[in-house]
């Protein structure tokens, strides 16, 4: 990746990561394309249902097998939705290329940091499903635990990462805050949405929001802190 343009928003219909193997063993051998299948509708109807009205029996309909065939495999729903969520978190793992730090200048590092912490980088339909999991908090914490460790956590703390090695660097000012500066351009994608801004919109964020804050970051000092 060179220069700011760098990685495009990838679509989950083209990565396959193996499904997970959950449910008793033993028996005869599992399948995995109708693991894989029961995963694929378990996510899309997180998307179109939302966990509280999601059915398995739905979910087993979808995915062309019978609601014996998934319970032998998942006990529960919240079992199943957890397995859905990491199929999804590893597939992104996959995809995503390593965080070209070296490469980039100060400005292009920032920019490309909050690029990745945009819950949609990987998959178009991660604000919704957040926002449904951030309203099941008080039923099912579970969920909503397991998605901020699993994805919210890790993007957040990689612009923090880039922040303390541009601070290392020279070329970003010492003792800024950079939890709140992570936290706020992390959040800046709910507000975007939340006002009505479509995915092609909410793309070019990562460049207003470097922008808006690289004056107030960047020092003097470094050759190409400006830049």
């Amino acid at each position: 990746m060179n220069g700011e343009a760098m990685t495009p928003q990838r679509t989950e219909s083209t990565e396959h990561p193996q499904a997970p193997k959950s449910g008793p063993k033993g028996g005869r051998p599992r399948d995995p394309a109708v693991d894989e299948a029961i995963i694929l509708a378990t996510r899309r109807r997180l998307v179109t249902s939302g966990y509280s009205q999601m059915a398995l029996g739905d979910i087993a309909a979808d995915a062309g097998v019978t609601r014996p065939t998934l319970y032998r495999r998942w006990p529960g729903k919240l079992e199943l939705v957890i397995d859905a969520l990491d199929y999804g978190f590893r597939a992104q793992t996959a995809a995503t290329p390593p965080f070209p730090l070296e490469d980039l200048t100060p400005r292009e590092a920032l920019t490309e940091a909050i690029r990745r912490v945009d819950p949609c980088y990987y998959n178009p339909d991660a604000i919704v499903l957040q926002g449904g999991f951030i309203s099941e908090a008080e039923r099912v914490p579970e969920l909503l635990a397991h998605v901020v460790e699993r994805a919210v956590e890790p993007r957040v703390s990689q612009v923090e990462h880039v922040l303390h090695h541009l601070i290392e660097r020279g070329a970003v000012q010492p003792g800024i805050d950079t939890r709140t500066i992570a936290t706020m351009v992390f959040g800046a994608y709910f507000g975007a949405f939340l006002r009505g801004d479509d995915a092609v919109t909410r793309s070019g964020l990562a460049e207003k929001l470097t922008a808006t804050l690289w004056p107030g970051l960047a020092t003097d000092a470094h050759p190409a802190a400006k830049r």
